[in-house]
């Protein structure tokens, strides 16, 4: 089984632009959390004629930080990895201080009270100017960021592919500091199983996650990331095979080590598990308890 290891060397100063390529800026959001680490990365790519990846959440202090490192540029596009609201909502102001069109997937479903309710809520209000499939691209001077449609952690989640660099933007899907949270109803399982897969197929030299320090030579990450989720899955259909019927006696069980202010999260990832394994028809659903078949 491949080894899943996590990064969290990531001494970035908020509001700082951060030369990381010749074509990429960094800007941290001062937004620390359990689930967004020391905070949301905004990307500038390009030079003279830019695009943003990831505004982050309306924080006036960072957009005064992001036009700042702006100065004296035109920025072309505003891309968005998918609408949480520590990710796109200040899509909306950066747009109106320089006119560029925001670009994304599109929205997302109205959830009710079942959606993600943690520090990366859903941002309901985003509704990208132009919609953005697998395979679409936006160009600029020297620069080229392809979509690449990467659904699991929310149902609009893209990847911004740059081959000048062979550079992958992946938002929230893979991530090196930890592993990605899976919410359901939004979130999927399934389609997070099938959009790492896709990634073992490509050739990108390094990941720029929404969250924590780069990765280079990625492709073992992802390997591992398939393996945890493997050996997750295997853990959670053994307990309720012992008997544990619902999410939280799950959860109590094999989290126990997990700070407990990460089990709300913990749980939206079992949840999507048992999704998962009820879909493969290896456990199924009896009078609201979860059995194995």
């Amino acid at each position: 089984m491949t080894d899943l290891t996590f990064d969290r060397d990531f001494d970035v100063v908020p509001g700082e632009a951060q030369v990381l390529s010749p074509l990429i800026r960094r800007i941290l959001v001062n937004n620390p959390s359990p689930f967004t680490f020391k905070g949301t990365s905004t990307f500038i790519v390009g030079r003279g004629k830019v695009a943003v990846i990831d505004p982050g959440p309306d924080d006036e202090g960072h957009l005064q930080a992001l036009l700042r490192a702006l100065e004296g540029e035109t920025v072309t596009h505003i891309l968005v990895t998918h609408s949480h609201a520590d990710h796109s909502p200040l899509a909306r102001r950066l747009k109106e201080a320089t006119g560029a069109a925001t670009h994304a997937y599109g929205a997302v479903a109205a959830l009710g009270e079942g959606g993600l309710r943690l520090d990366a809520s859903i941002d309901h209000d985003f509704i990208p100017d132009v919609r953005l499939a697998e395979g679409d691209a936006v160009t600029g001077p020297g620069w080229t960021l392809e979509a690449l449609f990467t659904p699991g952690h929310m149902s609009n989640h893209l990847c911004f592919a740059l081959p000048e660099e062979r550079a992958l933007f992946s938002g929230d899907h893979v991530m090196a500091w930890a592993t990605s949270v899976i919410a359901p109803p939004d979130g999927g399982m399934g389609p997070y199983f099938a959009s790492l897969r896709k990634l073992l197929a490509r050739e990108d030299e390094v990941y720029y996650p929404g969250h924590g320090p780069s990765k280079r030579d990625p492709l073992p990450l992802v390997r591992g990331y398939l393996a945890h989720r493997r050996m997750r899955e295997e853990a959670i259909r053994a307990r309720v095979k012992l008997g544990a019927h619902s999410v939280g006696e799950i959860v109590a069980a094999i989290y126990a080590d997990v700070d407990p202010k990460l089990h709300g999260a913990a749980a939206l990832s079992t949840r999507a598990h048992l999704d998962h394994l009820v879909e493969q028809g290896r456990l199924r659903m009896v009078d609201g308890a979860y059995e194995a078949v």
